[in-house]
């Protein structure tokens, strides 16, 4: 069945451009794309950073259900899922770690302090997200904490229309899906209701999972001042089959709760624009080693964040002046990591500068950050301070630098430090095997980057080589195979890599659209030995990504997408992976097939857990104008 599948795919593929003429119409290009940052507003395709947008077309056309796997189509990225539906997955950027990359919500902060696992808790279904945006490197001067390798904001729907929606989808592993979406407007204020209900009796033993979403936006006035309120909740309750301990802990279990509520608006005066944001982030996580006997061993970890951030634009003689300044409480409050508090103060200020008729353009930048609970020594016995506490703030300077030799080409690269701070699992996490360490520090590097980009109407092509020089990189080590592991300040890793990118968008014979990306990247890890005998952490970065996707579409009725990947791990087989998804559109209804793993490929992403192979999921969705 799934050869017969892949062989009416394959032709029905072929066929149609055979048979097709080419259409020499010129296409338009999408509006331009302003990066949705705490920095300074610049086309995307005009910054002197490593940026990516994935846009709402390419969301609709995906054959991905979830955040987690849409990221997996992006070159660079490595979403290391440990099932279906993005179960409990864990992020990466250009081979950092899950803990190095900062997840955003419109431009809100929501990673987590207990640990980097629960980053992907908070991410939103796909029905009411606008775009998303991938900054690529040394992103802590714009965003603070724990952006070391990079950050990924999620920016909800800006257009809220009169709708309603409904879906159902039910597949393979017993997969049930239902979904209401909601939109509403009135004279002053317009709302976005989205719920979500997605369960499944689970793949293999103890893999079922009960999930829901739900998701609130508003935009309204108070005082002829426009205000927009997003809130969110996920709610999610999983059998984690060797999903930590080890592959033979088949027993485990988890739920996990995540929230957030955020206010933003824009003041606008002359050359000055004020973006003020007031937000909470809430996380649970309950975790217990024996499902069936809680009692042996249990988790309880609550922790919540409350922030302010501000953030200016101000437009001056030699350009445009960025500052912001984020300022936040989290607390913890667990059984084994304790009751802990901690305040945050982040500052940023940048200036964009050009030259030479705007060809060339200049941006220097510089963060201060400060923690009121993070060790400055790795030295239990320190005195720097008398609380063993330190209040020096830590600076974190950079500068990125452009040419555009025409409107279609240039030419970037850009320098800078970058930082992660230790989560609460790091510091005071306790179990037979693992013990933690209060006075880990910071994780530092430098990263630095050239590339090139090049947007020809319908064409668009990018180039990036990239060294990061990462110290104090935090560890779980030992020397006797008896010994606990316990974390530490140990590595050096030095990364060197490339990545390429490409889309191609036409028209051909009776179809309306055809959509191409292609993306490539490499990664060369130097990892300085230690005096230790045993690592837990080994790396496992992607050292080769090939990934691919092509869209296309037929009398606007039916559109089809088919999604390509090819990974190579250090020290593991390279394996490929290949989806895909038709729909088709009947006045009010859409019918849609996804086919997933149609290469039925035996592989794992994390931890020796195995991924699903062959599987299928079949929808429909009635929408009312």
């Amino acid at each position: 069945m799934k050869k017969l599948l892949l062989s009416i795919l394959i032709f029905n593929t072929f066929v149609t451009h055979i048979i097709a003429q080419e259409n020499k119409e010129k296409i338009e290009l999408d509006e331009i794309e302003i990066l949705s940052s705490p920095r300074i507003q610049i086309e995307s395709s005009q910054n002197s950073i490593s940026v990516l947008t994935i846009s709402q077309e390419q969301i609709n056309n995906s054959t991905a259900t979830n955040i987690s796997e849409l990221l997996q189509q992006i070159a660079g990225l490595d979403v290391r899922r440990r099932g279906i539906e993005g179960m409990q997955a864990d992020l990466y950027i250009r081979g950092g770690s899950f803990d190095q990359t900062l997840l955003l919500i419109d431009g809100i902060k929501v990673e987590d302090p207990q640990t980097g696992h629960h980053t992907m808790n908070m991410t939103l279904p796909l029905e009411v997200i606008e775009k998303i945006e991938i900054v690529k490197g040394a992103a802590s001067r714009m965003y603070g904490q724990n952006a070391f390798t990079g950050a990924i904001n999620i920016i909800t729907k800006k257009d809220i229309e009169n709708n309603i929606s409904f879906g159902l989808a039910g597949g393979s592993f017993d997969q049930k899906r239902g979904n209401i979406t909601i939109q509403k407007e009135y004279e002053n204020s317009n709302i976005l209701v989205n719920y979500n209900r997605k369960e499944s009796e689970g793949y293999r033993y103890n893999t079922d999972f009960k999930n829901d979403e739900l998701f609130l936006k508003s935009n309204f006035k108070i005082k002829n001042q426009k205000i927009t309120g997003i809130a969110a909740f996920n709610d999610r309750k999983f059998g984690a089959n060797g999903f930590y301990a080890s592959p033979e802990a088949i027993d485990q279990y988890e739920e996990t709760q995540a929230s957030i509520v955020g206010f933003s608006t824009i003041y606008e005066n002359n050359n000055i624009l004020i973006k003020p944001k007031l937000y909470w982030k809430r996380n649970q996580d309950m975790y217990v080693y024996l499902r069936q006997d809680p009692s042996v061993y249990r988790n309880l970890h609550i922790s919540n964040k409350v922030g302010i951030e501000v953030n200016a634009l101000l437009n001056n003689k030699f350009g445009m002046l960025g500052l912001g300044i984020d300022i936040s409480n989290t607390t913890l409050s667990s059984n084994n990591l304790g009751q802990r508090d901690r305040k945050m103060l982040h500052v940023f200020a940048e200036q964009q500068m050009k030259f030479f008729d705007s060809k060339l353009d200049l941006t220097p930048g510089i963060a201060i950050t400060y923690f009121s609970d993070l060790a400055n020594s790795t030295d239990p016995n320190s005195t720097e301070n008398s609380d063993g506490w330190t209040n020096v703030p830590h600076i974190y300077p950079g500068i990125d630098l452009g040419y555009n030799f025409n409107e279609k080409f240039k030419l970037y690269s850009n320098i800078g430090y970058t930082f992660r701070i230790p989560t609460y699992t790091d510091q005071f996490y306790t179990s037979p095997t693992t013990v933690g360490n209060e006075f880990l520090v910071y994780e530092k590097a430098l990263t630095s980057e050239l590339g090139i980009k090049y947007k020809k109407e319908n064409f668009n092509l990018t180039f990036s080589a990239y060294n990061r020089a990462a110290s104090d990189v935090i560890d779980y080590v030992k020397n006797e195979e008896s010994e606990p592991w316990r974390a530490n300040n140990i590595r050096e890793i030095t990364t060197l890599g490339f990545e390429f990118n490409m889309g191609y968008k036409f028209y051909l014979g009776s179809f309306n659209t055809h959509l191409i990306n292609i993306g490539f990247s490499n990664i060369n890890d130097d990892l300085k030995e230690t005096e230790f005998n045993f690592s837990r952490y080994a790396l496992n970065s992607l050292k080769n990504q090939i990934t691919s996707t092509y869209s296309f579409e037929l009398n606007s009725k039916i559109s089809s997408t088919i999604a390509f990947k090819n990974a190579k791990r250090l020290n593991e087989e390279k394996y490929t992976v290949l989806d895909f998804k038709t729909s088709y559109k009947y006045e009010k209804f859409t019918l849609s097939i996804i086919l997933n793993n149609i290469l039925d490929t035996e592989y794992t992403e994390t931890n020796l857990v195995p991924m699903p192979g062959f599987n299928s999921l079949i929808g429909i969705k009635y929408s009312i104008n």
